[in-house]
């Protein structure tokens, strides 16, 4: 069974210790992710913040210094000599005096920003480069008007690493007419370590990407290109300057933080993918679930030892006292040195159950015996019982015949009577075959009919099938005698009608009179009465009868299930009794059944 000691044990340690760290494995990590989310998104979008004044700062510095540089006078008359194509000491004079200036901007400055000029003809202020034309970042600013360059290095700084620049266009302040470019480079280093501390999980980095998606510092984006190519295509889509894109691509959920910045079309941005992030989340996820593992394991050893010590020695003793259910206390004895238990309260029951076995077996064997041999008793004495009046009158009946000198019918009643005891006096068993029970009836009525002539009719139809069949002594008798009793109460005749039949594997006897009948509270009270005490007393007559009670008790105590019987009554018309047993244990199903 599903609900044995053992299964409730172990279902009550699994709800109590197993759920609550499954439920804890799901909740709490959900719980953590929503946390670590939200914290997650905030925290990047602040760092970006913060970025952002950084570059801001920066920029803002080399676009001050830029504007200085424009309008300052040397930088207009340096530009004016070399439109007019002057004489060359005085250009080198102006040059030298306007290096002189730009080194002095340049020291001051605490970014290490370096600052040169160039002409479109490829004159420069530190020098001359005539591939002008062919660098990416002058490319950038003469025909996508990109401001701010990308990494990059120029030979001709102070500075030897990657550098970022700032460019605006130099041209003479009266005439507004460009001629070449003012260049404010600042170390890449500046903007680059800063954006490495905007950092994700373990694996997110942070990148400062143009709208086409370049790195504007060295190296490549690492970011799936399909996931960069969606994230810009909604970027550029929305009209926020910041926020979070979500993308899957392969099996993985990528997280895409980004903010426009106000520096040309550079867009800062910082991803990580969802497992990164929620890691420690997933750790410790499948860090509980693993003592869940656990726990249910040593829910499993708790049950096991419970069983062992507890539930198994108890479910042994309820099979023990399945064995006393079923009467047999022979097997229950057997059984009981198989339970194995401690020396504590379940071994002390055990012990005691033991001992409570041997000694019920040896109460029931003493009253089983004691009234088996009372029974025994009550049955011979049963067997021996002829009704003192009926044996009187038939005497009498005798006598009276003799007077008269009607010597056959004293002889015919001589031989009835002869018969009668002769099957009273036979105890050696108390089965006989059905012929021989209606003989000895046969024998009882022709008495009868000596004694009330024409006052009495009995009728037997016996059907030759049902001769052969056992049936325990005495069960016609005292129905006939109760039909011939009750029926000359009120009247002055009596009829009696016997029958036998056999129906498939049903054998009936019937006995019918036209007697005073019987009330359906009697009917009732001896359904009661056979249902509170279904081992009627055999001599509960007293003497005077063997009575309807005893008939059908002794029926039953033989046959058991197999005996059934109806009674059909009427008040002032008569009684039909019908005895019905089964020899293949099927039941007599017609009328009302008790058995």
């Amino acid at each position: 069974m599903f609900f044995t000691l053992r299964n409730r044990l172990f279902l009550i340690f699994t709800c109590l210790l197993t759920i609550p760290f499954i439920l804890l494995s799901i909740i709490i990590p959900s719980w953590f992710t929503t946390i670590i989310r939200d914290q997650a998104q905030d925290l990047t979008i602040e760092m970006m913040d913060q970025y952002l004044l950084y570059v801001d700062s920066i920029t803002t510095q080399a676009e001050d210094l830029g504007k200085q540089v424009l309008i300052n006078e040397t930088t207009q008359e340096w530009l004016r000599l070399e439109k007019e194509n002057a004489a060359d000491d005085e250009t080198l004079l102006m040059k030298n005096e306007l290096r002189s200036l730009l080194s002095s901007m340049m020291v001051n400055n605490s970014n290490f920003m370096s600052i040169s000029l160039h002409l479109y003809d490829g004159t420069g202020i530190w020098g001359d480069n005539p591939d002008l034309d062919e660098e990416e970042w002058f490319q950038d600013f003469i025909k996508h008007e990109q401001q701010y360059a990308k990494s990059h290095i120029d030979q001709l700084q102070p500075y030897s690493g990657e550098i970022n620049s700032y460019i605006l266009p130099l041209f003479d302040t009266n005439t507004l007419v460009p001629s070449g470019i003012i260049k404010i480079n600042f170390p890449s280093d500046l903007l680059e370590k800063a954006l490495n501390k905007i950092k994700i999980g373990q694996e997110g980095r942070a990148y400062l990407i143009d709208q086409k998606g370049s790195n504007v510092f060295q190296g490549q984006v690492d970011l799936p290109h399909i996931i960069l190519k969606q994230g810009l295509a909604e970027i550029a889509n929305g009209y926020q300057q910041k926020g979070l894109i979500e993308a899957d691509h392969n099996g993985e959920t990528y997280f895409m933080f980004f903010q426009k910045l106000p520096i040309g079309d550079w867009i800062l941005i910082s991803e990580v993918t969802e497992s990164d992030l929620f890691s420690k989340v997933n750790n410790l996820q499948r860090n509980l679930l693993l003592t869940s593992g656990v726990v249910f394991m040593l829910t499993i050893v708790a049950s096991f030892m419970l069983s062992s010590t507890i539930t198994r020695p108890l479910g042994n003793l309820a099979k023990a006292m399945g064995y006393i259910e079923r009467g047999d206390f022979a097997g229950a004895k057997r059984f009981m040195p198989t339970i194995k238990s401690h020396n504590d309260e379940v071994g002390y029951l055990i012990k005691v159950f033991d001992r409570t076995i041997e000694q019920l077996k040896k109460l029931i064997e003493t009253e089983y015996e004691a009234n088996l041999r009372r029974k025994d008793a009550e049955y011979k004495a049963l067997l021996l019982q002829i009704n003192p009046h009926f044996l009187n009158n038939t005497l009498e009946i005798i006598g009276g015949l003799a007077v008269q000198g009607k010597n056959r019918e004293v002889m015919n009643v001589s031989v009835y009577l002869g018969r009668m005891m002769r099957y009273s006096l036979n105890t050696k068993s108390n089965v006989v075959k059905l012929g021989e029970e209606v003989s000895y009836i046969k024998s009882y009525t022709d008495i009868l009919k000596l004694r009330y002539e024409d006052a009495i009719k009995v009728e037997i139809d016996e059907e030759l099938e049902t001769k052969r069949f056992p049936i325990i002594k005495f069960i016609l008798q005292p129905l006939v005698e109760n039909a011939v009793k009750y029926s000359f109460i009120e009247k002055s005749s009596a009829q009696i009608y016997i029958k036998t039949e056999k129906v498939e594997n049903n054998v009936y006897i019937v006995v019918e009179d036209k007697g005073i009948g019987m009330s359906e509270e009697v009917i009732a009270n001896l359904a009661k009465e056979e249902m509170d005490d279904e081992t009627m007393t055999v001599l509960e007559s007293k003497g005077n009868s063997i009575g309807l009670k005893n008939v059908i008790g002794r029926l039953k105590l033989y046959y058991g299930k197999d005996f059934s019987y109806q009674i059909k009554s009427e008040k002032n018309v008569g009684t039909r009794i019908t005895l019905c047993i089964n020899f293949r244990g099927d039941m007599c199903d017609e009328g009302h059944n008790h058995g």
